[in-house]
């Protein structure tokens, strides 16, 4: 079993900042939507920002280090996390920083493949330790860290069951959905799925499988994927799926899909933010520890 968490935090959350603001929504909430990570938004009470939770989560499932991927201006962070480049002791967890650097020419960060890269490059030893990654807005459940870092897999994800996601309808047809093997292991990842796919891509209980971006990976295997990923056409990114589908391909069984179902309460939009304190209030109420 592994004990270290990669959490992604330095997007330019992009989409929240787009996003409308709604009825009942108060102006902090908004000004914190526009300017902060999205894990740094607070939804809990006695003003808990989510990441709070997501570690809470993570630590209750067994996890001892935490590295918090940020930009290059992460001071909101430190103030929370500790201020030490690497060290900082938080509620019993480890934090070190790590940080992706945009490159020259570049306005925004260069994906979600260059972000898990330069936490890697930059906390060395996990080129050759196993470590699980996930989203700084997306609350993962203390099961789905448990089932990550208990696998005894090299390379796993959590397959989520799409019916149990509690998200609306159009935001569910948009998901690519996974392709396994009779084994669970992952064959590809479809990203616009047509009526014939999905039927090809049920598994044996019926269900479609979806990622919620949480992943357990092998550093020693995986790392040679994410320095050699390739830009995106569409996006202009290098992305994850991309890395993970290239390992496949090279590597066939080498990445293992955990069923589950449950929903994964999310920071998309602004609208998300009062579902997340309604979510929050009522699983946790007041968070102790």
């Amino acid at each position: 079993m592994h004990e270290t968490l990669v959490v992604l935090a330095a997007g330019m959350s992009s989409r929240m900042k787009k996003s409308q603001s709604v009825d009942g929504l108060d102006a902090t909430a908004v000004a914190q939507a526009n300017n902060v990570s999205k894990g740094l938004i607070t939804v809990g009470k006695g003003g808990r920002p989510l990441l709070d939770y997501i570690l809470f989560n993570a630590r209750s499932a067994g996890y001892r280090h935490v590295v918090l991927l940020t930009g290059k201006e992460n001071t909101a962070f430190k103030k929370l996390y500790g201020d030490l480049p690497r060290g900082n002791d938080f509620r019993g967890l480890r934090v070190d920083y790590a940080v992706q650097h945009i490159p020259e020419g570049r306005s925004k960060p260069f994906g979600t493949a260059d972000a898990v890269r330069q936490a890697v490059a930059q906390t060395e030893r996990l080129q050759s330790e196993a470590f699980t990654v996930c989203n700084c807005d997306n609350l993962y459940s203390e099961a789905a860290f448990r089932l990550l870092r208990e696998s005894s897999a090299a390379n796993a994800w959590i397959a989520y069951d799409r019916d149990a996601l509690d998200f609306p309808a159009e935001r569910i047809a948009r998901f690519g959905v996974a392709r396994s093997d009779e084994n669970g292991y992952l064959l590809e990842m479809i990203e616009k799925p047509s009526a014939e796919d999905m039927e090809k891509c049920r598994d044996s209980s019926g269900a479609l499988r979806v990622s919620m971006n949480i992943f357990k990976f092998d550093g020693a295997m995986f790392f040679p994927f994410l320095e050699n990923c390739p830009v995106s056409p569409e996006r202009d990114e290098k992305e994850l799926a991309t890395a993970i589908t290239n390992m496949i391909r090279e590597i066939p069984g080498s990445m293992l899909g955990i069923p589950l179902a449950e929903h994964v309460p999310d920071l998309t939009e602004k609208r998300d933010i009062t579902r997340m304190r309604q979510y929050l209030g009522d699983l946790y109420g007041q968070l102790d520890w």
